[in-house]
C-alpha cells in the first residue's frame, strides 16, 4: 500500500474531526449571522413516507430526513 500512496497518509475520521466546545458555539454564531441555516437541512416525514425520505435524501433534497417514531 505505500506505494500508492507517494508520500501520503491514510487517516480515518469517525464522527467528525472537531472539539464540540469550540465547533458547537461556532456553529450557533453562524446561525445567528444567517451563516448557516441548519433548520433548511432538516426535513420531517411521516414514517409512512419513508420512501420518500429515502428518496429525497439519496437526491439531495434533504440533508438530514427526520421520521419521529412517537
Amino acid at each position: 500500500m505505500s506505494s500508492l500512496l507517494f508520500g501520503r497518509g491514510v487517516r480515518g475520521i469517525v464522527e467528525g474531526d472537531s472539539v464540540p466546545r469550540l465547533f458547537i458555539p461556532k456553529l450557533v454564531d453562524l446561525y445567528q449571522q444567517g451563516r448557516f441555516p441548519f433548520d433548511k437541512l432538516v426535513k420531517t416525514y411521516a414514517f409512512e413516507d419513508i420512501n420518500q425520505a429515502v428518496e429525497d435524501s439519496e437526491k439531495g433534497t434533504t440533508l438530514k430526513p427526520v421520521l419521529p417514531i412517537a
